[in-house]
């Protein structure tokens, strides 16, 4: 089912960005919010109650497709709605149980149900899997990202660039890992290592969600696989103290108003890339890396945040595939099948060459 309409849910930083660049890339889109933007835009914006199943099924006439850049909780709804219409799916959640319900979906979908297009789960698993297709037999992949303030303060060294909602999601959900072939939960915020990116010394300790749905695909492939968030030194113990000593864990709405109301969103960010791969390939032991430091750039006439145009210009670029031909038009879609070379050639991939 080929399509040249879109509606974007969300108006945020990420999805403004999305929906131009979509709009840039010959789509025509429609934005849906709660409340009218904040400046003119290059597409029709609707204000609407995107928690209401039935006024979003009227929004969503005359429309093949729609991206949700809503909070993760809201996310269910929308794809249920989608799969109702018979309309291609895409969103940014890292939620496993979103996911698997939006899984269940696909089977009998009309269109593509494409969850995890942002950046981790995402991209990352776009470029980890071209990683293991290089090697004969693969022995590990460790994954690792971070969206930080470039100039840090303070002992959390953290900005909350993201929703808070999604961190605090992804710093108390468990972890699903391959650890020596066997596929398995651990706890998040643990296995802290140091690792070093740029000549700046990191830490990355395990989170939720990040893998999306890598560990079902690698199983009996992958010996070892795992993802985890950078972050500056110390962040990891002091998080464990905030949800857990105290009891933060218990109180996540809560949580997430402390920590964003200390810790308030910056414009100079670095989104932080550590994808790492070893295996046998022709008979010889290889370890293939794909390190970078994205930081904001113009585009779609604005300047943009790290964050920002990294997960938009994921979710786009992947939806430029799918609306091309070059991805499948109904079922799943697994980050991990989209091809890094075809996703880099887009016109909006071609923004993670720079």
């Amino acid at each position: 089912m080929s399509f040249d309409r879109i509606a974007v849910l969300g108006l945020g930083k990420v999805g403004t960005l999305a929906a131009e660049l979509l709009h840039e890339a010959g789509l025509e889109v429609v934005g849906l919010d709660v409340r009218p933007p904040h400046r003119t835009l290059t597409f029709p914006v609707r204000v609407t109650d995107l928690s209401s199943a039935e006024l979003l099924r009227g929004e969503l006439g005359g429309v093949q497709a729609v991206l949700s850049c809503l909070p993760y909780h809201l996310n269910l709804g929308i794809a249920e709605t989608a799969f109702e219409l018979g309309l291609h799916y895409f969103d940014l959640t890292e939620d496993v149980p979103t996911t698997r319900a939006v899984i269940e979906m696909s089977a009998t979908s009309k269109g593509l149900m494409a969850p995890q297009c942002g950046l981790a789960p995402g991209f990352v698993g776009i470029v980890a899997a071209s990683q293991i297709a290089e090697f004969d037999s693969c022995r590990s992949v460790r994954m690792r990202v971070g969206a930080l303030p470039q100039n840090p303060t303070g002992l959390l060294g953290y900005a909350f660039n993201w929703s808070p909602e999604g961190v605090v999601n992804e710093y108390l959900n468990d972890c699903e890992v391959i650890e020596d072939g066997v596929r398995k939960l651990v706890s998040s915020m643990e296995w802290k290592e140091t690792i070093h990116v740029d000549g700046k010394q990191l830490e990355a300790f395990t989170t939720s969600g990040g893998l999306g749905t890598m560990c079902e695909t690698y199983h009996g492939v992958v010996e070892n696989l795992d993802y985890k968030t950078i972050r500056y030194p110390g962040h990891m113990d002091l998080m464990n103290f905030f949800f857990h000593e105290l009891l933060m864990r218990d109180r996540r709405e809560l949580a997430g108003e402390i920590l964003t109301n200390a810790k308030p969103p910056v414009d100079e960010d670095v989104v932080y890339m550590h994808v790492a791969s070893e295996g046998m390939a022709h008979g010889h032991l290889r370890r293939v890396e794909y390190v970078k430091a994205f930081r904001p750039i113009d585009v779609a006439g604005q300047r943009n945040r790290a964050i920002a145009w990294t997960t938009a210009g994921s979710a786009a670029a992947v939806i430029e595939l799918v609306r091309n031909g070059t991805l499948p038009q109904k079922g799943f879609l697994k980050q991990e099948n989209v091809p890094l070379d075809a996703f880099l050639a887009t016109p909006t991939g071609r923004l993670f060459t720079r």
